[in-house]
Order: structure tokens, then sequence, then C-alpha cells
């Protein structure tokens, strides 16, 4: 079992930065992808980006290229989102995601554990 939490939501205005961190614990390491997918309200979840196992291999959903960073830090078994220049429609739940097979690519497309979320809401 992997345990996932996330940290780092909050409301803030259009334009304005974020950074999502997610620590991860129990059974994990390097070996595994991990990512993040959003909730927007009434909206399906959907992929945000994601970081292979090797953190060579980074993959971002178009809506977020150019705007948000994704990163890892293996020592502290912890993943990045940095969020900038906010948008209204960039308002969602984020989900902290950890592949459960090891080297998993950054799509995450496979079985997956969850945190609980984080709430981010941009104002216009």
């Amino acid at each position: 079992q992997v345990q996932l939490v996330e940290s780092g939501g909050g409301l803030v205005q259009a334009g304005d930065s974020l950074r999502l961190s997610c620590a991860a614990s129990g059974r994990t390491s390097s070996r595994y992808a991990m990512g993040w997918f959003r909730q927007p309200p009434g909206k399906e979840r959907e992929f945000v980006a994601g970081i292979a196992w090797s953190g060579t291999s980074i993959g971002y959903a178009d809506s977020v290229k150019g705007r948000f960073t994704i990163s890892r830090d293996n020592a502290k078994n912890t993943v990045y989102l940095q969020m900038n220049s906010l948008k209204p429609e960039d308002t969602a739940v984020y989900y902290c995601a950890h592949d459960k097979n090891p080297y998993g690519e950054s799509r995450l497309t496979g079985m997956k554990y969850w945190g609980k979320g984080t709430l981010v809401t941009v104002s216009s």
C-alpha cells in the first residue's frame, strides 16, 4: 500500500502561482511514476502532469503546458506541481497519483493509488 498526502491548495486570483506537494509513504520508491490529475466542478477527472519513474520522461496536458511544472524529489518521496499563470478554468480538486506497478511512464495510464485531493480555486 501507498499513502499519498497532498498540500498547497487554496484560493488565488487569476495570474497567481501555487505549488502543490504530494508526499508518498509506504511501499514507494523512485521506481514508480507519479503525477497529478484534477477534477473540475461537474466534470470528470483528467490528467494534468506526470513524471516517469526515471524522472527523464515528463508529460503534460495541453491545457497546462508552459504554465505548470512537475518535479520529484526521490529522497523525500515527494512530487511537486508548480502552477504559474493560473486561470479560472484551472479551478479543480487536484489529486496526486502513484503507479501501482513500477517502471511506468509519465501518463500514468495503469492502476494507481490516489491521494484525497486538495482544492485549488482561481478567481477572475
